[in-house]
């Protein structure tokens, strides 16, 4: 056994060819299967050539020049520390990140990895209306926060402002109407800044606000079907908008099929997404990033970068039409599954989800609270307040509007919006009952106080807070923005402008623990 024991090597068997075959159909090709399995296999890669222990940490890092030597926050010696940095060390080996199908670019990893769900773990730090900390008062002890550590409260969910204890009732001469569409108006967002609010319609069209002024700074008409190539607009009813966190981009979805991207400072249209195979019925925007979720009839979720005009992934779970989508600053989003009956958390960088269930109608309207807390509303009237750790609502309100009388029967008022000021304990609600609510998350986000109404003729088809909080704006129609079951003729398709009452006196220190 000059050889060491070991065969000649000779030409390939053909038991080795089909080892080959088979790895090279596993490995190459173009089945969803197999990227998954490849883009499982390079995270896990990833994942053990990223996963240092601390010390080892400590210990290159004295072996590093002192002009390249970072803290752990990813920042130099004597600057602020990165949160996402921050977070994205503590999650150690579980927040592998994983690269994006389309255009080169690898995800950051999903933040705070393993402690993702750690917003339940303390309780919630009462700040003010600015979000600062409150400063010390009798009986307390002053505050150990400070500026840099916010975002991470915010990330975790523990993070909120007290402000629902505070709201009156608004003057009606200073609510303002603001019309320009033809059709009923199904979807609008505000400006990071509050200074513009953008809403679209049924006739396609899309219009910026000036919100001090009431002026229209541009519109986009809507154009005839076939005609997206050469019209700049929509040829269908808008159904769904959201802008990014920068204010920098805008992007709408329609009947269509089709999300159209535009450039929120002069309305002109940059690129057009293709791939859902129904209409586009829900967008939003990935906090502090160009990422952008969509949601469709066609029961799916897929994943945008809008900066590069590149598709991502799309991901399945769904058993019906999918009517709301929301997602904040973590890697996830919350999705409305209408008549499944269910709300759904896809947690993207583990390719997982989470169901919810509790109410019995359809889903029509979701929003974020902050990043453990979640409501939403349904057709059977009731309002669900949700915590992301429990599958079933930590508060449900039946009959959130009411009853009306229809064909002699005793029916719920849909809920068909529903809005939530981030990171504080104020909710609205919107139906077609003649009124809007404005609600109170009780203590521990396990209750559900109804504050006041204010009164509004038509369907209710979006409610925006601004992010300062002292307005709401509401988007009005004659009818429901998913369909035409009934008309409400005394209402005027418009846009309402609600600025918001508060005492001047302090906020409370008092702050929900969080669930």
């Amino acid at each position: 056994m000059g050889d060491g024991g070991r065969r000649p090597v000779g030409p390939p068997t053909r038991k080795c060819l089909a080892i080959l075959r088979q790895r090279a159909r596993c490995w190459g090709g173009g089945g969803e299967k197999q990227r998954r399995r490849r883009r499982r296999w390079t995270r896990r890669r990833r994942r053990r050539s990223c996963a240092w222990p601390s010390s080892t940490w400590r210990s290159s890092a004295s072996s590093v020049s002192p002009a390249r030597r970072r803290c752990p926050g990813g920042a130099a010696p004597g600057a602020e520390p990165d949160p996402d940095a921050l977070s994205r060390r503590r999650g150690g080996a579980g927040g592998g990140g994983r690269g994006t199908r389309a255009g080169g670019s690898h995800r950051r990893p999903a933040e705070g990895g393993r402690g993702e769900r750690g917003g339940g773990c303390g309780p919630s730090v009462p700040v003010t209306a600015a979000g600062c900390p409150l400063p010390a008062g009798p009986g307390l002890r002053p505050p150990l926060l400070s500026l840099p550590l916010l975002p991470q409260l915010e990330q975790k969910g523990r993070l909120q402002r007290q402000v629902a204890k505070d709201v009156r009732p608004p003057d009606p001469a200073r609510i303002r109407v603001l019309r320009g569409h033809q059709l009923p108006v199904t979807c609008l967002v505000i400006s990071p800044d509050d200074k513009f609010i953008f809403s679209a319609s049924k006739d396609g069209s899309l219009i910026k606000w000036e919100v001090d002024s009431g002026k229209k700074l541009c519109m986009v008409p809507g154009g005839k079907k076939g005609t997206e190539e050469r019209h700049m607009g929509h040829a269908s009813h808008v159904l769904c908008m959201a802008i990014s966190s920068d204010g920098k981009y805008l992007a709408t979805g329609d009947r269509n099929k089709l999300i159209m991207i535009w450039d929120a400072a002069t309305c002109k249209r940059l690129h057009i997404f293709t791939g859902h195979r129904d209409a586009v019925s829900g967008l939003s925007f990935r906090k502090g990033t160009h990422q952008l979720y969509s949601a469709s009839h066609d029961r799916c979720v897929k994943v945008w970068d809008v900066a590069e005009n590149a598709y991502v992934e799309t991901l399945f779970g769904h058993q019906d039409v999918i009517t709301g989508l929301d997602s904040l600053s973590r890697e996830c989003c919350v999705t409305a599954g209408g008549r499944d009956g269910t709300v759904r958390l896809w947690k993207i960088p583990e390719e997982s989800q989470l169901v919810f269930s509790g109410h019995q109608g359809s889903i029509d309207c979701i929003q974020l609270i902050n990043e453990e807390h979640m409501v939403s509303g349904a057709d059977d009237g009731s309002l669900a307040l949700w915590g992301l750790t429990k599958k079933k609502p930590l508060a449900l309100a039946r009959q959130a509007h009411g009853e009306q009388d229809a064909q002699g029967l005793q029916q719920p008022y849909w809920i068909s919006a529903v809005a939530a000021l981030r990171n504080s304990d104020l909710l609205a609600t919107g139906s077609h009952s003649g009124s809007l609510k404005l609600w109170k998350c009780g203590e521990g986000f396990r209750k559900l106080e109804h504050l006041l109404d204010i009164p509004l003729v038509g369907f209710v088809n979006s409610l925006k807070f601004s992010a300062a909080g002292d307005f709401l704006v509401a988007g009005i129609g004659q009818e429901h923005r998913l369909g035409r079951w009934w008309r409400i003729k005394e209402a005027k398709n418009s846009i309402c402008i609600i600025p918001l009452k508060q005492n001047t006196t302090a906020s409370s220190p008092e702050s929900p623990g969080s669930s």
